[in-house]
């Protein structure tokens, strides 16, 4: 891979890395409501499969969705003043952090239900296959969302009527708080797949080369026919990821020491790469992150200066997708 191609994915991780520090402030503060569900450590996963994907494709995410969205491309500021709640917000405020939402980069949305991306890729997918287009299907889903009914009734007619959509399974072993092995019988979650005939491959979701070209030949086999495949992405550290409070934002946003005793970063591995094989030094990597750092400053403080939706707004969204209906008023 060439320096171009290593400093964007580089770029892209700084960027996540630091708006989730800017959202989990925001949220301390009290300027974020609702539940906030961050993905410091897991950066390697959302960057390595998104730049191996082509622009027509679809992307469903959950509600840990907000670096697969910047990652696909949607502004910073658009994406934070929705966790703001602000009307210039990607879903004009009225969504908040589970709920992002950007047909034109083909972005499906982040979905609050555990294990509800499973059918929304599948309607997708489905509706790709019936037109015989060159799409795929990106559908992300935690280790957490694996014993849900729908992860099983998606795979059996995903794989039945080969449908192209790669299944990218992001383990960090804790879903929320509740370690792997103490909720599925089954703790290596690739080897599910084979129940339904679907390819099915794991590997290190720490390293964002090894995700990059395990999401490559995927989505390869996927075009060409091949059906739905499967990529079980282990963000799981050397040691104690400090469960819940490397991922939510309610326990404490770790510290730079709590990161490092964590276990390797997926960041920090990936910039001594660069530094290693001399795409990038040192220097280069610093003004990155000053860079990013600046542009999340001006995400952040375009979202609390934005102002928060009316009822105009609301009116516009109730709307905005009926066709046929007539809404009725009730007599007074």
């Amino acid at each position: 891979m060439d320096k171009w191609h290593m400093s964007r994915m580089l770029r892209d991780m700084l960027r996540a890395r630091a708006f989730e520090e800017a959202t989990a402030q925001g949220y301390a503060q009290g300027k974020i409501a609702g539940f906030l569900h961050l993905y410091p450590g897991e950066e390697a996963v959302a960057v390595g499969v998104l730049h191996a994907a082509e622009p027509g494709d679809y992307v469903v995410s959950t509600y840990r969705e907000h670096v697969h969205a910047l990652v696909r491309g949607i502004p910073a500021q658009e994406i934070m003043a929705e966790l703001h709640g602000k009307k210039t917000g990607i879903s004009k405020g009225m969504g908040g952090s589970m709920h992002l939402f950007d047909a034109s980069r083909r972005f499906l949305g982040g979905y609050a239900i555990v294990g509800e991306t499973y059918p929304i890729a599948l309607g997708a997918a489905y509706a790709v296959a019936y037109r015989r287009l060159p799409e795929a299907v990106i559908c992300f889903f935690g280790d957490g969302a694996v014993n849900q009914g729908t992860f099983h009734e998606s795979l059996n007619m995903a794989a039945l009527w080969k449908l192209p959509i790669l299944f990218v399974c992001e383990n960090n072993h804790y879903q929320i708080g509740t370690e792997i092995h103490r909720h599925s019988a089954i703790t290596e979650v690739y080897k599910r797949a084979c129940g339904y005939g679907i390819p099915a491959e794991k590997v290190d979701g720490m390293d964002v080369l090894s995700v990059h070209a395990a999401a490559q030949k995927a989505l390869e086999r996927v075009r060409s026919g091949d059906g739905p495949q499967f990529l079980e992405l282990d963000a799981y550290r050397a040691n104690d990821p400090i469960a819940a409070a490397i991922h939510e934002a309610e326990s404490g946003y770790p510290n730079p020491a709590a990161m490092a005793a964590a276990g390797p970063d997926c960041i920090s591995l990936f910039s001594a790469h660069c530094c290693r094989e001399k795409h990038l030094d040192e220097t280069d990597i610093e003004r990155m992150r000053q860079e990013v750092q600046t542009e999340i400053d001006a995400a952040v403080r375009f979202a609390e200066e934005s102002a928060e939706p009316d009822m105009e707004t609301a009116w516009s969204i109730l709307h905005a997708n009926r066709r046929y209906e007539t809404l009725m008023e009730s007599p007074e």
